[in-house]
This record gives structure tokens, C-alpha cells and sequence, in this order.
């Protein structure tokens, strides 16, 4: 047998079919693994020889050169220094190349023929992977590419290691040999796929026989090859490293993959940068931004939603908790009251929405307080109609019995008198129900009175405190007589009485007040107004009638001859009660010593003893020596009006007192005579009377 005999020749029946051919091999190894680990039987004795699995099993030595004969020992020749690499034997082995040669035809018709298959010597890596390229008949112009005599190569893939075949009916050829290293069949019918391996060792043993290692480029992998149907371990293949793509059984064939170039297969969205053996993907300014707005954009939307979706679900919350304010507040009866009191409804008295008064004083903002007392907190507002009022926000404490304080409302929103704020309406939609008032710009008699601007007191005439002291009799007066009922006050004090920009007096504040029917005499209740102002009696006894709001607006009387506060400090340096101080003054020391020195010097002397000795008897410890608020409001009345003259002895007639301004018409009193004179000269007189 030639040893140089073409490798197509192993085949029977490939080209002539009508000579016989006749495969032969080793057969005391059933491959050349086993055949090199027996050391003394192997039979590739030859230097610069190798080994080569047989198709139908055992093994055949050849010559690296392709010629000699490599069964005897010194057999095959020195192959020739290859300098493009060290494994790189000479182009040209019988039965297999690691390199192809150079004029290695890479085509059959039209179909590729890549490395390490081929169709001629030294242009195939191993036996099996040798294939035939038989002249095209007569029905077809091109030339096919055979595995077998029935079997036709339709595509082979080096980096999935498939071929496709046409022409197997069934897989009785050499393919189904167990011991068949290179080949799996898989598929139905004629058209068929086979999975190859460029050998079959196992990827671990390949890699250990350096001298027989197909995976010959750099940046290539070993992957080893199993049947599908039997999962039976083939051999190995090799396949480009990712990030790589060429043929990895040729020398550097391996490149670098531009993934950018194949958006289909590595998809980018952004700007794609291909990098050596990868690529990386960055979003684009544009592309941010726009998923940016986009993202914002539904987040944002989302967020409306929740707001929307939150504010709706709070109304719906206040609405319910408003009605049940309104009703535990008595609202209905309320209503009810207003609409039979044709004076209350044509005096504009109106149940506002919690809703108005919010909107009113902006949601109640703590910039928009005026006033804070033991009553509650006052709030500037603002209407609809541009009215501009003052809304009272009592304290939880307060309201205690609330059907007493509808009937308050009631009564008070029949009030129209000129020194007493207005009541506008209130609110009932909230846990403590809302008084409006008419809004007083000028602040409080207590500012007047008691602050200093750049270091001093104000001038304050006598003439605009005896007015003062006169209005708010006035008012108190209208409060005890002038109603169905009483109105008690209950905290009558500077503080309380507010002065518009003509510093007209308007009384303040009922949110202590109380009402007493015309058939009681007082009432019981706990002590509530303001140290200084409080009336002994009440204080001690918790028996509340008009007499306690006498005494208090006796400590105003006080307050306007003196000009000082309530609570003073005396010469010891303790704090002591102005109405104390004052009663022991007018008893122990002259009245100017007592005095504002500003109403000495405008007022005669008569006209501020007429309002001292008015002053000590509203301050009367006892309530039934204190005059009623109609009897100080006509005695204070009567002292605006006329001037007073000094006082002269029986007998005696009172000569006009010149040009001073401050003499008057005295009564003629003799000791026998009669009264010659009016009701109010008696009034006067009275005055002057020592008590």
C-alpha cells in the first residue's frame, strides 16, 4: 500500500464507483490516545512522524512532511524551519494540515469552503473534515459539495460547527458509528443538520497536546461537542472569544467584532463606541433629556393625580366634620332664631361658612391677629363684600354649654347701639364656634392711656376722657336696661374698649358675658374676669349682677384721673390694686397728689372731684351703695354738660367767676329756703355732697 495515497481514496465509491477501494487501519488501539499511552506497540515509530485517527476505528501513522514512511524507525525526512510560527508544521500532511496551504481553493461552486475543511490535500485540517467537490451534471450548472456519495453540503458554519446537509434519509452510514469521532445528526427528512467537531479528545486533554491543538488564533476557545439525541461526548471545536469573530483554526483569524456595525444583533440605545473585544453604550444628550422630560413628566402627572386624588378625599373629610360641627353647635336652632327675630335679620346678622372665614383671614394666618385675651385669639378679616371685620376664635374652654351661648348670639345680634362693636354673625362649622365683629382700627383705651410713643404718654385732654368715661356708661347702661334681658359684661377693662380713627368708644369683647332674665337679681357663676378689675364681692362669693361691672368701670374712672394701670406699684415696692390705692389716696392725701396733673390744669377742681367721688362709689366694697350704670351715665352726662361752680357756704349767693372759663351757676340753698332748682342741679349738688 502507498503511503502517499490521496486521502479521497479511503472513501469507496466517491469517484469511480466501479473500483474497489479498501480502508484499512491499526487496529490494536481504537484510537491514536490509547495508541500513544501504549508506549511499546505504538506504531508511529518514525521521528517527525504523527498520529491520526481512522475512520473506521484504530489508527494510521504519517509523515510531518508527507513523505517517508513513518512505520520504520529514521523513516520520515526533517521537515522544513517554518518561521511564521513553532507549531506550524509543513503544508502538505497526508491526512491533515494545522494550516492550509497557501493556493487551497476556498469554494465549491457557490457554496464557501473555509478552513479546516477543504477539498484537496493540505487544505483540511483532519480526514474527516475533508470533503469532495464533484463537476455539476447536466441538470445542474454548478459544481456540489459531497460528504458522502448521498449526501450533499448545503452550508457549514464554522462558529456554530453545524453543517447543512441534503440527502440522508436515514443515518446508517459511517455517521451512526459509536466510535465515529467527528459527527451528530440531527433533524427529519432529506434536509438535515450535523454537528462537527474538529476532533475527539475533550477540551481539557486538547489543550494538554500542544503539538495537535486546533484552536490555533489567539482571542479563540475550546468548546466541547455532545450528540443532542445520546448526549454522547464527540470532540471539541473552536469558536472565537466573544467580542471576536473570524475563523479560529487559522493563525490571528480571530478579530475584533465592531458590534456597532450590527445594531440588529447588539442593540445600542444611545451612542454606541466600539472598544477592543467589547463596545460600550451611552445615552445621548438628547436621548437623556427626552426620557428625563419624559420621566418627569409622568412622575409630575402622577403626582397631580395623588394631589388631586388627596384633595378631594380631605374635602370630603372636612365637609363631613363642618356638618357635624354645625350640628353639635345647634346651627339649626340658630338658623331657626335669626329668621323669627325680624331685628336680627334686618340688622344683617349671618351664620358665615367656615369656608368664607378661612378665605377671609388666610386660613387663619398668625400675621393676621390683632389681639389675644383669656377668651380667645382675634383675627383681621377680610369679606367678600371688601367689609373688613374682626373674627373671634374663642378658646375650647369657653364653650361649656352651647345652647347658652346660641341664646348669647341671638341676643347679641340685636344690639345696635354706637358704642358697642357690632356682631356680625358667627360661624357653627367648627369645633369652637367663630363671632365676627365689626373691625375698630384705633386701638384700645389702654394704648391711649398707658403706652408711651418716643418715650412719653400722649396728651389727653379732660375733655376727651370725660367723653370716654361718658360713652362707655353709655354703652354698659344700654347692656343692663335697654334689652328683653340683662347683658352682663363680665370683663369690662381698658383693653375692652376699642377707639375707631375718631376715637369714638366701642365696648368689646363678650366672650364672657352673661345674661340675667328681668325676674333675677344675679347669677352663680365661676369667677372669670381680670385681676384689677374684679369685683370683691363676685370674687368672693361667685354671685355675679350689674353692680360687678359698676365696680369695674369704676377702676376705668380711676384709670382716666390718674393715668395709671390697674395693678401699680406703691412706695413700698410692692404691686398693689389701683381701686385700693385710690380709696385710701382720697381719704390721706390732697387730690393733687392723686391726680393726672394734665386735667388739674385744664378742669376745675369741682369737675374732677365730681368724677372721684363718682369714682369711689362705683368702687363701693359694698354692691348696694354702688349706683346703678343708668345713674353714672346720667351723672356723668350732667357734668359734660354743665360747668361746675365752686362749692359756697349756706347762704351765700355764687357770683360768676370771671374770665377763667371755669366758674358756673351754683344753687341758691338757704336755711330755710326751699329747692329753687332743677332735677339735675340736685344731681350736680350730690356730687359735691361728702360721703
Amino acid at each position: 500500500m502507498n503511503p502517499t495515497f490521496r486521502p479521497i481514496d479511503a472513501y469507496s465509491g466517491l469517484l469511480e464507483r466501479y473500483v474497489a477501494q479498501l480502508d484499512w487501519s491499526i487496529p490494536y488501539q481504537p484510537n491514536c490516545k490509547h495508541a500513544i499511552e501504549d508506549k511499546d506497540n505504538y506504531a508511529c515509530v518514525s521521528d517527525h512522524s504523527n498520529c491520526q485517527d481512522s475512520p473506521i476505528g484504530g489508527y494510521l501513522c504519517y509523515c510531518q512532511s508527507g513523505e517517508g514512511n513513518a512505520y520504520i524507525d529514521g523513516g520520515c525526512p526533517n521537515p522544513p524551519v517554518q518561521s511564521n510560527h513553532p507549531r506550524q508544521p509543513t503544508i502538505g500532511a497526508v491526512y491533515g494540515s494545522i494550516q492550509p496551504r497557501t493556493n487551497c481553493p476556498t469554494s465549491c461552486g457557490n457554496m464557501s469552503i473555509p478552513f479546516p475543511f477543504g477539498t484537496e490535500l493540505g487544505c483540511f485540517a483532519k480526514l474527516h473534515l475533508y470533503l469532495t467537490c464533484t463537476p455539476g451534471i447536466p441538470t445542474a450548472a454548478l459544481p456540489v459539495l459531497q460528504l458522502t456519495d448521498r449526501t450533499l453540503v448545503t452550508d457549514i458554519s464554522i462558529g456554530g460547527g453545524v453543517l447543512q446537509i441534503h440527502g440522508i434519509s436515514e443515518p446508517d452510514d459511517f455517521m451512526s458509528d459509536s466510535d465515529h469521532p467527528l459527527y451528530a445528526l440531527s433533524g427529519e427528512g432529506e434536509r438535515r443538520m450535523v454537528k462537527w467537531a474538529i476532533d475527539n479528545m475533550t477540551c481539557e486533554h486538547a489543550k494538554m497536546n500542544k503539538s495537535d491543538y486546533r484552536c490555533f488564533s489567539t482571542h479563540s476557545d475550546c468548546v466541547d461537542v455532545t450528540d443532542d439525541r445520546t448526549l454522547r461526548h464527540i470532540g471539541y471545536r473552536c469558536k472565537c472569544s466573544s467580542g471576536f469573530e473570524g475563523n479560529p483554526y487559522l493563525q490571528d483569524a480571530c478579530t475584533d467584532t465592531n458590534e456597532c456595525h450590527q445594531p440588529d444583533k447588539y442593540i445600542c440605545k444611545g451612542i454606541c463606541q466600539n472598544s477592543f473585544g467589547s463596545y460600550t453604550c451611552t445615552r445621548s444628550s438628547i436621548a437623556g433629556v427626552t426620557i428625563g422630560l419624559s420621566s418627569g413628566g409622568g412622575i409630575l402627572f402622577l403626582a397631580a393625580i395623588v394631589a388631586i386624588l388627596t384633595r378631594r378625599w380631605k374635602g370630603n373629610v372636612q365637609k363631613r366634620l363642618r356638618k357635624r360641627h354645625f350640628r353639635k353647635n345647634r346651627g339649626i336652632l340658630l338658623e331657626q332664631l335669626i329668621s323669627s327675630d325680624q331685628s336680627a335679620s334686618d340688622a344683617g346678622t349671618k351664620i358665615f361658612s367656615l369656608e368664607e372665614l378661612q378665605k377671609a383671614t388666610n386660613n387663619f394666618d398668625h400675621t393676621r391677629v390683632i389681639g389675644r385675651g383669656g377668651h380667645g385669639t382675634v383675627y383681621k378679616g377680610i369679606l367678600t363684600d371688601q367689609r373688613v371685620v374682626a373674627i373671634k376664635k374663642s378658646t375650647l374652654a369657653m364653650i361649656s354649654e352651647i345652647n347658652e351661648f346660641i341664646n348669647e348670639v341671638s341676643i347679641l345680634s340685636q344690639i345696635n347701639h354706637r358704642n358697642v362693636v357690632k356682631l356680625h354673625g358667627c360661624c357653627l362649622e367648627s369645633e369652637v364656634p367663630l363671632l365676627v365683629y365689626e373691625f375698630v382700627s384705633n386701638g384700645t383705651l389702654y394704648d391711649l392711656l398707658h403706652r408711651e410713643q418716643n418715650g412719653s404718654l400722649s396728651p389727653l385732654s379732660w375733655e376727651e376722657r370725660l367723653r370716654f368715661a361718658t360713652e362707655i356708661a353709655g354703652a354698659l347702661s344700654y347692656l343692663h336696661s335697654a334689652a328683653s334681658v340683662s347683658i352682663l359684661h363680665r370683663d369690662v377693662k381698658c383693653m375692652n374698649v376699642l377707639l375707631t380713627d375718631s376715637h369714638t368708644v366701642k365696648v368689646s369683647d363678650f366672650g364672657a358675658s352673661r345674661l340675667i332674665p328681668i325676674d333675677q337679681t344675679h347669677l352663680v357663676t365661676a369667677v372669670q374676669g381680670t385681676f384689677g378689675y374684679l369685683d370683691p364681692e363676685y370674687y368672693h362669693t361667685g354671685q355675679l349682677n350689674e353692680k360687678s361691672d359698676v365696680y369695674s368701670f369704676g377702676v376705668i374712672l380711676v384709670e382716666l384721673l390718674t393715668r395709671r394701670k390697674p395693678i401699680i406699684q406703691n412706695e413700698h415696692g410692692e404691686k398693689q390694686n389701683l381701686s385700693n390705692y385710690f380709696l385710701w389716696a382720697m381719704r390721706e392725701r390732697p387730690l393733687e397728689e392723686t391726680m393726672d396733673p394734665q386735667i388739674l390744669e385744664e378742669a376745675s377742681k369741682e369737675g374732677v372731684m365730681c368724677m372721684a367721688r363718682l369714682a369711689e362709689e362705683c368702687l363701693c366694697l359694698t354692691r348696694a351703695q354702688r349706683p346703678t350704670m343708668k345713674d353714672v351715665e346720667m351723672r356723668l352726662q350732667l357734668l359734660t354738660g354743665r360747668r361746675v361752680a365752686p362749692r359756697v357756704e349756706q347762704g351765700e349767693v355764687a357770683q360768676p367767676a370771671g374770665n377763667n372759663g371755669r366758674g358756673g351757676i351754683a344753687p341758691l340753698i338757704g336755711q330755710n329756703s326751699s329747692r329753687q332748682f332743677s332735677q339735675e342741679q340736685e344731681f350736680v349738688s350730690s356730687l359735691l355732697v361728702p360721703r
